[in-house]
């Protein structure tokens, strides 16, 4: 079950925040003002706005922290408190699962530079627990108390939803009662953004970067850089019903997969995705004919939209061109690692409440990706279950199922 969600996204701080914007078609994206970017190719992201590390962590701690790991506890913070679970009876029964791609960039970045211009007595002591990708959990399980099952999937795009998902089988399992888990990403710096553009990964309409992520669209170029974090609380039905929990939604499946192909195109027709599709739905016990919503990884790059249209319409035939095929990042851009779990956020609101975001900067139909994205218009829709794609360099894929909770 699902007790709490938190997000810090680039169109919103808050869960309200995010998908007001997200309903609204709004982009996050614009130009990059984290560093002076003059002399990159690519000089736009989808930045996280007006982030106030002050309202969640001291501000002399804040400091001692990347932006990756203050991403995570904001974002956490928000779904602890609404689920309430640092006040579960046993701690030592709840756990936190947190991914995320890269993990602290910027510190990597900075201190490298400290290294090779002032010498080794000007690395920080606090780089090593600043920039390992494990610290946003551990920061986590530490603020609250969470003495349960606890580590940091890294799996490139596909981090986070193996978060939730590796969550939701140790509940199932029996290993915790609850879990705090998701990811979060800030990797928008400037080595980061040099080597993705350098590998012509990334759009590059520096003069218009609103429009500039547009995934199942003919002219589509590449994928926009984003930052965020997203959490999830996560318990049995059990341990919820006991602590008198309001219970937000439901996890329904779990799927995982690998390409076994290529470390950054994906596998002809979508082979891998369609395997994580086809076992999360059997996990599930969920007929295609249930599914009204996949948020598709969808990440706006030439070849990734068409293995993932074709891999859709490989697992549900017909019902392909009765279901929504959306992409969030149109408006997000990519989180990488935080990707996963902002979407699985975004399919449990739209089961939960009815609307579908749309899938913006739709301009020339690509008739390789003739499924209905909600191109531009958010749409309102009953939906019985939705499921959310995330895939990742090195051939990683993990599809979640989520729906209403129904007692």
């Amino acid at each position: 079950m699902v007790t709490g969600l938190g997000l810090v996204t680039p169109v919103g701080n808050t869960v309200e925040e995010t998908w007001a914007g997200l309903l609204a078609g709004r982009s996050g994206a614009g130009p990059i003002t984290k560093f002076d970017a003059t002399r990159q190719q690519v000089r736009f992201a989808c930045e996280v706005k007006n982030f106030d590390a002050g309202a969640y962590i001291d501000r002399k701690e804040a400091r001692r922290y990347d932006l990756f790991a203050q991403y995570a506890i904001a974002a956490s913070h928000q779904a602890v408190m609404q689920a309430g679970i640092h006040q579960a009876p046993d701690l030592t029964r709840v756990g936190v699962v947190l991914g995320t791609g890269i993990g602290g960039m910027q510190t990597f970045e900075d201190n490298c530079r400290a290294f090779i211009e002032k010498g080794p007595d000007r690395v920080s002591p606090f780089f090593v627990p600043m920039f390992i990708p494990n610290m946003a959990g551990g920061l986590v399980s530490i603020r609250y108390g969470l003495k349960g099952p606890n580590f940091a999937p890294v799996s490139a795009c596909a981090s986070s939803a193996h978060a939730i998902g590796e969550s939701f089988r140790m509940i199932r399992d029996g290993m915790a009662d609850a879990m705090v888990t998701g990811g979060s990403e800030a990797a928008i710096t400037g080595l980061t953004v040099a080597a993705f553009a350098n590998m012509k990964a990334m759009s590059t309409r520096n003069d218009d970067p609103e429009r500039a992520s547009r995934p199942f669209d003919k002219d589509r170029d590449g994928f926009v850089l984003g930052d965020g974090g997203s959490a999830v609380v996560l318990e049995s039905l059990e341990h919820a019903e006991r602590r008198g929990a309001t219970i937000l939604g439901e996890v329904l499946g779990y799927g995982l997969s690998g390409d076994a192909y290529h470390i950054s195109a994906p596998a002809p027709d979508g082979e891998g995705a369609q395997r994580a599709m086809r076992m999360c739905l059997a996990d599930a016990e969920v007929d295609v004919s249930r599914v009204d919503y996949v948020n598709a990884h969808g990440t706006s790059t030439p070849l990734g939209d068409i293995a993932e249209t074709q891999a859709v319409k490989a697992v549900f035939g017909d019902r392909a061109r009765q279901l929504v095929f959306g992409s969030t990042k149109s408006m997000t851009g990519h989180l990488l690692g935080g990707a996963g779990a902002l979407e699985f956020v975004i399919a449990l609101l739209a089961a939960t409440r009815g609307k579908i975001p749309p899938t913006i900067n739709q301009v020339t139909p690509d008739p390789e990706c003739d499924l209905d994205c909600a191109p531009n218009r958010m749409v309102e829709r009953d939906v019985d279950v939705a499921i959310s794609n995330a895939f990742g360099f090195g051939g990683h894929n993990a599809t979640l199922a989520v729906g209403r909770f129904r007692p």
